[in-house]
């Protein structure tokens, strides 16, 4: 009996997976779409994402895994330029919650992104991107 069941239950796992899956890719969609409007929002009138599109802040395309303060051409702060990691989500979290606090002396204003559900959208939409 206890095959039957365990058997049974495999089969049941096997006919939801698509479905599990496809609900995945609908959330990860729904989160990617989330952080970007939160991006436009809150870090487009500085950052781009696009190489061939000027922006007054450096591009963040690929910004996840990035040393701070290397993107090539950019006129980074003496304090950024010297800060020494390298940009991983809670990185950019800290950074998104209170910049001035992390790095003191940075030229970039403070944003103050303190929610942390709006900070996961925003990471997710960086973390997309990737060159």
């Amino acid at each position: 009996m206890t095959h039957h069941l365990t058997a049974a239950l495999g089969l049941v796992l096997c006919a939801a997976l698509p479905a599990m899956a496809q609900e995945d890719t609908t959330s990860q969609t729904i989160k990617l779409d989330a952080g970007k409007a939160f991006f436009d929002a809150t870090c487009r009138r500085c950052h781009s994402t696009d190489a061939d599109k000027a922006s007054y802040g450096p591009l963040l395309d690929g910004v996840v895994g990035r040393k701070a303060g290397s993107f090539a051409g950019y006129p980074y702060s003496a304090a950024l330029k010297g800060a020494g990691f390298v940009w991983t989500p809670g990185a950019l979290r800290a950074w998104m919650e209170d910049n001035d606090a992390f790095v003191p002396g940075t030229k970039m204003r403070h944003v103050g992104v303190t929610d942390p559900t709006v900070q996961d959208f925003i990471l997710s939409y960086l973390g997309s991107l990737q060159g």
